[in-house]
């Protein structure tokens, strides 16, 4: 009987669970060739869009994001003129695949090379792109990795939230400039929501939020002409740049850091509610 105590104690010591945890990381003999791909890409994209944060925040990469959209998207897209839509929409859809390079950052630049109106229609037209192709790979290869990482319950809640809300907690969540796009595409890619639904509630909620950001980008080129080389502007037009795409950058991550601590731990209160 007491080496049955102990045994159960054993079994509920962290170091107990956290190898547990870890053994079950690594373990993917249950998924198909296709899925352990899929996972594979997902960890690949975390592995450099950390990179990338430590590089724009810590590693002297200050000016990093604005060279990266000034001359990477915002010129050539301005060159390539009409044709430079087709470009913006793959960019947009790219996008969504790298953490450190949020939409809110590519609607910014699309106010900044066609102003409020026509940044704001590039910008919903760009947005439906990246959910689409975001929702279309976590539907695919997303929810085992997710399951991993945050655990069934986690999932579960999310399940049941979207069951409930459908439709409408998408229109919400796109209403709120800061509330990471992206990771919205991805979740309503892990759980059962279909994808007409999905696509509708994203077009009414893209519409607002792409010309809010189209607004604020047409505000920062106020004196400014593209193409443009950021060498040929006053050191400080190009740091007071930077220090507004990186601010958008920083609070986009803060409040998409504040929602997962927050869902994490109402799932774990929703997982002991349900057993009970």
């Amino acid at each position: 009987m007491e080496n049955k105590e102990n045994l159960n104690k054993n079994n509920d010591s962290f170091s107990f669970k956290l190898k547990k945890y870890i053994k079950n990381l690594f373990n993917f003999s249950q998924y198909s060739f296709k899925t352990i791909l899929y996972i594979i890409l997902f960890v690949a994209l975390v592995v450099i869009s950390l990179w990338l944060l430590w590089y724009i925040y810590l590693g002297g990469g200050e000016t990093f994001l604005l060279t990266l959209v000034v001359d990477w998207f915002i010129n050539p897209i301005y060159l390539l003129g009409i044709f430079g839509i087709l470009l913006f929409i793959l960019i947009m859809g790219i996008q969504g695949l790298i953490v450190p390079i949020p939409s809110e950052i590519v609607l910014l630049a699309a106010g900044m090379i066609w102003g409020l109106v026509g940044g704001g229609i590039m910008g919903v037209i760009g947005s439906m792109a990246a959910a689409l192709l975001c929702y279309y790979i976590s539907r695919k290869g997303g929810r085992p990795l997710a399951e991993k990482f945050v655990g069934k319950s986690a999932i579960s809640l999310a399940d049941d939230f979207i069951h409930k809300y459908g439709m409408s907690a998408i229109i919400i969540a796109r209403l709120l400039p800061f509330i990471a796009f992206d990771p919205i595409s991805y979740t309503a890619g892990l759980v059962d929501l279909d994808v007409k639904k999905y696509s509708l509630g994203t077009f009414i909620g893209a519409i607002p939020r792409a010309f809010f950001y189209s607004w604020l980008g047409a505000s920062f080129t106020v004196g400014i002409t593209f193409p443009v080389s950021l060498l040929d502007l006053p050191t400080e037009q190009v740091e007071a740049l930077s220090v507004n795409f990186n601010n958008v950058l920083l609070i986009v991550l803060v409040v998409l850091v504040i929602m997962f601590v927050a869902y994490y731990i109402t799932s774990k209160h929703y997982e002991k509610k349900k057993s009970q």
